[in-house]
């Protein structure tokens, strides 16, 4: 169901307000250039600033633009269990074909607790979720033997992971814990060639956001064995993925996007702020780089 290039979506505001009509407009681009699914609400699309209501509408309006031309894989993590159920319920009720799910972030839990926040979610939904692993911002680490223990307890029902520790051993580790159907996706675009190399399928990704057609172009490359101009590609956007973290994200991608498509709102929501000088230098300069301005 998921590999390719998927953009992490930015979640664009005016006037302290979500922006619908921007966001159909950048999700209607994001299929025109080749993205193979849609991830609202993720870490890029400010959910953790999001009202509850916002959060479902986003996922809705995703939803309702793509009109099952690609998949959208909606963002339904919380630190609280019973809210990450009733995200995965509005996820199914808009429309989503498959769920995000990183595990509790702040609360610290255990491996034990890990596999009973998933264990409760599983239960509450028939839809499909992907695990998200991502310790630098939720400080727990879902341990490659949970994760296959949560892929046993319940099977079919994890399609893979979204791999963000940063750690390329783990793609060879999961896929000996949790099999080779098990889906991996990068979470950092600067290691998906890497990544890809030890045996995922892809990448939920930032730069995608604002370079979806060479994103795209890159997976495909990869996927069709055409490895010189996978190799190409990831050194012509691989200034891009470090500038998008030049900065606290989603500054950079908002400012980015600001760029490549004139008009398009570069709003964020505090604790949020605009990128530096330095930060939008950086960008400017991976910009022409990757031949986007």
């Amino acid at each position: 169901m998921f590999s390719g290039s998927i953009p992490a979506l930015v979640t664009p505001f005016r006037n302290g307000s979500f922006a619908e009509r921007d966001y159909r407009e950048l999700v209607e681009w994001q299929i025109a250039e080749g993205s193979s699914a849609l991830v609202p609400c993720g870490t890029t699309g400010e959910a953790a600033t999001l009202t509850k209501d916002e959060h479902f509408e986003v996922v809705r309006i995703c939803a309702d633009q793509a009109k099952g031309r690609v998949k959208v894989l909606a963002g339904a993590g919380s630190n609280d269990t019973e809210v990450a159920i009733a995200n995965v319920h509005a996820a199914t009720f808009s429309g989503a074909d498959a769920v995000l799910m990183v595990p509790p972030y702040y609360n610290r839990p255990s491996q034990e607790g890990i596999f009973r926040h998933f264990e409760a979610v599983v239960h509450a939904t028939d839809l499909p979720i992907v695990l998200y692993n991502v310790p630098g911002r939720t400080v727990t680490d879902i341990q490659p033997a949970t994760m296959a223990r949560i892929v046993e307890a319940f099977p079919g029902r994890f399609l893979g992971v979204k791999d963000a520790t940063g750690q390329l051993a783990r793609v060879t580790e999961q896929r000996a814990a949790c099999g080779t159907d098990f889906v991996q996706l990068s979470g950092n675009d600067e290691t998906a060639l890497a990544f890809n190399a030890m045996g995922g399928v892809g990448c939920i990704s930032v730069t995608a956001n604002v370079a979806p057609r060479l994103c795209a172009e890159f997976q495909a490359a990869w996927a069709l064995g055409d490895n010189a101009r996978a190799l190409a590609l990831h050194d012509r956007l691989f200034p891009l993925h470090l500038a998008m973290f030049s900065d606290a994200s989603p500054g950079p991608v908002k400012y980015a996007l600001g760029k490549v498509r004139p008009g398009f709102p570069v709003e964020l929501r505090l604790p949020m702020t605009e990128p530096s000088d330095a930060s939008r230098a950086a960008i400017d300069a991976a910009l022409a780089h990757a031949g986007l301005i």
